[in-house]
C-alpha cells in the first residue's frame, strides 16, 4: 500500500503542504491585527509584538533538535505529534482571554509544534517522491509556505475587518483537523537511531546559539549596539557547537548535526538562497505594508489587497517552475528568477510618494513575486538534490533553519534600512528644498516629527515646504529599501552561478 502511495498518489503532498501553509501563515497574518488584539486583550503594542517575536524565536531555536528527533522518533510520528500540539496551541490562542494565555498558546506551544513539523515536511516529501515528482512536490511545499506568508496580511485583514483575529487561529485549527483525519495517507518511516544516540549537549549549545541569534536579529531596530553584541555571542556559540559536533563524530558518536553535510555545495548555496529570498520577501512586505498603512492610510484589508499581486506572481511562477526545470534546469531558472526580482525592485523603487495609490505598486509587486516564485519553489530541491538518503533528515533541518532565519531577519533588517534612509534623507531634503533652514536642528526635529506622524497627510499637505520635504524623504528612504533588496537579489544571482545543476530523471 505504501509503495502505491509513494509512486502514484499526491495525497501525502496535500497533507504535508497544508502544514507548511499554516506554519507560514501564523508568522504573518497577525501583523495587521495588532491594534485590535491590544484592545481585545487590554494590553499594549510592545507586549503583542514580543509575543509575535517569541513565536519566531522558539520555532527557530528547536529546529535542529527537531531534525534529529526524526531519526529517533520517526519523521511521520514526529510530524503528527507536532500537528496535534499545533492544534492545541492554535485552539488556546483562539480562546485566549489575556496576553499570557496567548503567549502560551501561540508563542510557546505553536512555536515548538512548528519546529517539530517544518523539517519533517521536507524530509517526508523527499522520502515519498523521487525524480521529477520530488521536484514538483518540494516546489509545491515551498510555494505553499511562501504564499501563506505573502497572503498573511490579506488574510489577517479580512479576519480583523469583517470577523475577529480569533477566527484566524480557528481556520488553522480546521486545517489541523484535516491533516489528522488524513494522517494514514502519509507513508510510514521507521526510526534509524535510538534515544541513547541523542546529543543532549549539542542540542543545548545549538538552542542557546539560535535563541541568541534570532533575539539579536529581532531587536536590531530597538537597541542596535546591544543587538550586535548578542549576535556576536550567538555566532561564537554556534561556532562552538560546530566544533563540538565535529569532535563528537570523530569519536564515533552520532552528532546532532553532521557537519560533513556542509561540504555539499548545493546544500550550502541553496540554503543561503532560501534565507535571502525569504528575507527579501519579508522585508519588502514589511516596508510596503508600513507605507500603505502610515502614508496612504489604507486599512488592513486594502493593505493586504495591495500586496496580493506579489502572492499571485509568486504562485504562478512557482507552480510553473518544476515543468521548466527539465528544459532549462534549476540553475538557469533560479538565476532568471533573481533577475526578474531585481526588475521588480527597480519598478517599485520609483513609486513611493505622498500621492501614490495602491494601483501604482501592484505591477512592481507582481514582478517581484514572480522572481521570488522561481527561487522559493526550487531552492529546497536544489539544496537536497545531492544529499544521500541517510542525511535527508539532517539536511531538512538545515534548510528549515535557513527559511526561519530569513523570515526573522526580513522585518528587522529592512526596519534598520528604513531608519537609516529617513535619518540620512532629512538633512539632504532640507538643504535642497528649504535652504534657509539648513543646520536648524529644531526645524529638522519638526520634520522628523511630521514624518513619524505622517498618518495625517492632510495636515502635512497644508504646509507646502514640509510636504515637499517629507515627500522627498519618502522617495529616498523607500527607494533605498528597494535598492538594498535588489542588491540582495544580485547576491542571489551570483550564488546561483555556484550551483551544480543536475538532470532530474523522470519517474
Amino acid at each position: 500500500m505504501n509503495e502505491t502511495i509513494k509512486e502514484h498518489s499526491w495525497i501525502p503532498l496535500i497533507v504535508v503542504a497544508c502544514a507548511s501553509f499554516i506554519i507560514a501563515l501564523d508568522a504573518t497574518f497577525m501583523n495587521v491585527s495588532i491594534s485590535k488584539v491590544v484592545v481585545d486583550l487590554n494590553t499594549d503594542v510592545s507586549t503583542i509584538q514580543s509575543i509575535m517575536s517569541f513565536y519566531t524565536l522558539i520555532t527557530a531555536a528547536f529546529m535542529l533538535l527537531s531534525a534529529k528527533l526524526q531519526d529517533i522518533v520517526g519523521k511521520k510520528k514526529l510530524f503528527l505529534i507536532g500537528t496535534a500540539l499545533y492544534g492545541l496551541g492554535t485552539f488556546t490562542a483562539a480562546i485566549s482571554p489575556n496576553p499570557t494565555i496567548l503567549f502560551i498558546g501561540w508563542s510557546l506551544i505553536e512555536g515548538i509544534a512548528g519546529a517539530l513539523m517544518m523539517p519533517a515536511t521536507v524530509s517526508i516529501i523527499s522520502g515519498t517522491y523521487h525524480g521529477e515528482k520530488r521536484t514538483v512536490a518540494l516546489a509545491i511545499v515551498g510555494v505553499m509556505g511562501a504564499t501563506a506568508a505573502a497572503i498573511g496580511p490579506l488574510f489577517g485583514g479580512i479576519m480583523t475587518t469583517f470577523l475577529s483575529w480569533r477566527y484566524g487561529f480557528a481556520c488553522e485549527l480546521i486545517i489541523v483537523i484535516f491533516i489528522l483525519i488524513l494522517r494514514n495517507k502519509i507513508p510510514d518511516f521507521a526510526p534509524t537511531e535510538s534515544r541513547s544516540d541523542l546529543d543532549i549537549t549539542g542540542a543545548i549549545i545549538s538552542f542557546i546559539g539560535l535563541v541568541l541569534l534570532v533575539q539579536g536579529i529581532l531587536s536590531l531596530t530597538k537597541d542596535f549596539n546591544t543587538s550586535i553584541v548578542i549576535i556576536i555571542v550567538a555566532l561564537i556559540a554556534l561556532a562552538i557547537f560546530a566544533f563540538y559536533e565535529i569532535k563528537r563524530k570523530r569519536k564515533g558518536n552520532i552528532p546532532l548535526l553532521d557537519m560533513n553535510l556542509f561540504k555539499d555545495r548545493n546544500l550550502r548555496v541553496g540554503t543561503l538562497i532560501m534565507l535571502l529570498a525569504y528575507l527579501a520577501m519579508g522585508g519588502a512586505l514589511f516596508a510596503v505594508s508600513l507605507f500603505l498603512q502610515s502614508v496612504i492610510q489604507l486599512n488592513a484589508f486594502d493593505t493586504g489587497l495591495t500586496t496580493l499581486p506579489l502572492t499571485i506572481g509568486l504562485l504562478i511562477f512557482a507552480v510553473a517552475s518544476p515543468s521548466l526545470t527539465g528544459k532549462i534546469g534549476h540553475k538557469k531558472l533560479m538565476a532568471l528568477g533573481s533577475i526578474i526580482a531585481i526588475i521588480g525592485c527597480i519598478l517599485l523603487s520609483t513609486q513611493f510618494r505622498l500621492t501614490t495609490t495602491m494601483f501604482d505598486l501592484m505591477p512592481g509587486m507582481f514582478v517581484l513575486g514572480a522572481g521570488l516564485g522561481f527561487l522559493m519553489a526550487l531552492s529546497v530541491d536544489v539544496a537536497l538534490i545531492n544529499i544521500p538518503k541517510e542525511g535527508q533528515n539532517n539536511a531538512s533541518g538545515i534548510t528549515s533553519t535557513g527559511q526561519s532565519l530569513g523570515e526573522s531577519m526580513g522585518t528587522a533588517i529592512i526596519g534598520i534600512i528604513l531608519i537609516l534612509g529617513v535619518a540620512g534623507g532629512i538633512s539632504n531634503a532640507i538643504d535642497h528644498y528649504a535652504p534657509d533652514h539648513s543646520g536648524d536642528a529644531q526645524f529638522e526635529q519638526g520634520v522628523y516629527n511630521y514624518f513619524q506622524k505622517v498618518g495625517n497627510i492632510n495636515d502635512i499637505k497644508e504646509n507646502t515646504t514640509v510636504a515637499t520635504i517629507v515627500d522627498s524623504i519618502l522617495q529616498d528612504a523607500m527607494a533605498f529599501v528597494m535598492n538594498v533588496t535588489a542588491i540582495l537579489m544580485g547576491v542571489v544571482f551570483i550564488l546561483t552561478l555556484r550551483l551544480q545543476d543536475k538532470k532530474i530523471q523522470k519517474q
